[in-house]
C-alpha cells in the first residue's frame, strides 16, 4: 500500500473514536499491551511525561515540547486528534513522522493487526511509541486520548504526570460528575512519581491528595505556585493556566536534574507554534474582517472562548459553528451569544451532529442564522456577508476547525 491507501485502511477499517464515538471506545488495555509486546515494548525505551485533563492538555503538551526542544533535547510529542494531517499526532522536534515510516509500520505490524484487531487509537499510539524508541528521543510528551485510567497511553512510566483540569466531557465513559471524571483521569498517577495539578477546587484537591498519598506521589498544585511567565506566542487568555501548569512541571523536572535553563524556557514559550506546529487555539486567520478559530468544544472550553471573544472589538459578530452528536446540545447552545449571526454547519465525520438538527435546536433558543452543508460553504457565506470591521468566529467542535483548516490549506 502507498501512504494514501494506508490512511484509507486506518480510517475506514479500524474503530476510530473521533469519527464514530462510543462504538469505537475500548475500555481496557489488553490490545495495547499485546501490540506493544509484539514491538518489544518500545515504551520502555524512552523517558516521558504523561498529560491528562479535560481542557488544555494539548496546549500544555506543546508548551513543554517547545521548551525541551529549545533546551536541546530530542523531543517526541504524541497528541490527538489531528486537524489536517494524520502525522500531526506523532512528531519529533516539531517534525511529523514521515509518510514512508507510517506505511512501513503498518506493513510490518499487519499480522498483529489481524490477530489483535486494535482500534485506530491503539494502533496509532503503538506507532508513536515505536517511532520514539527507534529515533532514541531524550523525552516524549504523551497526551492521553480519553480519560486516563483505561487510556491506551497509560502503560508508560513517566518522569511526572500532569492533570490540567476537570470538566464535564465524555461523561458516557468517565462518569456523570466531576469527582468521577477526576478519578478516571487520576488513573495516570504512578507510584513515587510527581503529580502536577493545573486547576482544581476544594473537592478535587481532597481527592487528588488522597490519590497521591496512596501512590506516594509528590503533589504540586500549579495554581498555588504563581510562577512568573515570559511572553508567549499562544495568545488566548485561557493559555495562562496552561503556561502556569507547564512551568510547574518544568520546576519539578529541573529538580530532577533536567537541564532546562531560564533562556530555554523563555524561548520555548515564545516559539510554541513555530517549534511544534500547534494550531486551532485562538488562531487568527485574517484581519479585515478579523477571523478567529478555536477548538474549544465542551462547556468549560467554550466559556473560556466566549470570555476571550467578549474582549474583542468588532461591529458585528458572525459565528460559523457545528457540533458532534454525543454532546448535550441544548446546554452547549445556551453558551453561545445571541447577539450574533449564525452559519450552522456540520463536520465531515460520521459522528457529526446533522446541521438540520443543530439549526432547529439553535433557533428554538433564539440563535438566528442559516444552514450550510459543509464548513467551507458556511465560512464562505460568512466571509461574503461580513464587513471589514466585523469578526468571524469558527468553532463549536474540533472537527469544524479541522475541516476549515484542511480546506484553507
Amino acid at each position: 500500500m502507498n501512504y494514501s491507501e494506508t490512511l484509507d485502511f486506518m480510517f475506514s477499517q479500524l474503530p476510530m473514536f473521533q469519527r464514530l464515538g462510543k462504538a469505537a471506545y475500548k475500555a481496557d488495555l489488553s490490545n495495547t499491551i499485546e501490540l506493544l509486546r509484539s514491538l518489544d515494548n518500545p515504551e520502555k525505551g524512552f523517558k516521558s511525561i504523561h498529560i491528562a485533563g479535560t481542557n488544555g492538555k494539548g496546549s500544555t503538551s506543546h508548551i513543554l515540547a517547545s521548551i525541551f526542544q529549545e533546551a536541546g533535547y530530542t523531543t517526541g510529542l504524541y497528541t490527538s486528534p489531528h486537524l489536517i494531517d494524520f502525522r500531526e499526532r506523532i512528531k519529533i522536534n516539531g517534525e511529523m513522522i514521515s509518510e514512508n515510516e507510517v506505511v512501513d509500520y503498518i506493513e510490518r505490524i499487519s499480522p498483529e493487526i489481524d490477530r489483535v484487531h486494535p482500534s485506530f487509537f491503539e494502533l496509532t499510539m503503538a506507532m508513536a511509541f515505536d517511532h520514539f524508541n527507534n529515533k532514541k528521543v531524550d523525552i516524549a510528551i504523551i497526551e492521553t486520548g480519553l480519560g486516563g485510567r483505561l487510556d491506551s497511553t497509560n502503560v508508560i512510566s513517566p518522569e511526572l504526570a500532569i492533570i490540567t483540569n476537570i470538566g464535564m466531557d465524555h461523561m458516557q465513559f468517565l462518569g456523570n460528575d466531576r469527582l468521577s471524571i477526576a478519578k478516571e483521569k487520576g488513573g495516570i498517577i504512578k507510584e513515587n512519581t510527581p503529580l502536577i495539578i493545573g486547576q482544581s477546587d476544594k473537592s478535587l484537591r481532597e481527592l487528588y491528595l488522597a490519590m497521591a498519598k496512596e501512590k506516594n506521589a509528590p503533589l504540586i498544585f500549579a495554581e498555588d505556585e504563581k510562577r512568573e511567565a515570559s511572553a508567549s506566542d499562544l495568545i488566548g487568555s485561557y493559555q495562562k493556566f496552561n503556561i502556569q501548569t507547564a512551568l510547574s512541571a518544568i520546576g519539578e523536572l529541573q529538580a530532577q536534574n533536567w537541564d532546562l535553563s531560564k533562556q530555554s524556557i523563555e524561548r520555548g514559550l515564545k516559539n510554541v507554534i513555530k517549534n511544534t506546529g500547534l494550531r486551532g487555539r485562538w488562531e487568527i486567520l485574517g484581519t479585515t474582517p478579523k477571523i478567529i478559530c478555536d477548538t474549544g468544544h465542551n462547556k468549560e472550553g467554550l466559556l473560556a472562548v466566549f470570555d476571550q471573544l467578549s474582549s474583542e472589538n468588532y461591529k458585528r459578530l458572525h459565528i460559523v459553528m457545528g457540533m458532534v452528536d454525543d454532546k448535550n446540545v441544548i446546554e452547549m447552545l445556551h453558551l453561545f451569544p445571541k447577539e450574533a449571526e449564525y452559519y450552522f454547519t456540520q463536520a465531515s465525520i460520521p459522528r457529526r451532529l446533522k446541521v438540520d438538527v443543530l439549526a432547529k435546536e439553535a433557533k428554538n433558543i433564539g440563535l438566528v442564522g442559516d444552514s450550510y452543508p459543509t464548513v467551507i460553504s458556511a465560512f464562505k457565506a460568512a466571509e461574503k456577508k461580513a464587513a471589514k470591521d466585523d469578526l468571524i468566529f469558527i468553532g463549536g467542535s474540533t472537527f469544524i476547525v479541522a475541516d476549515l483548516l484542511a480546506e484553507l490549506s
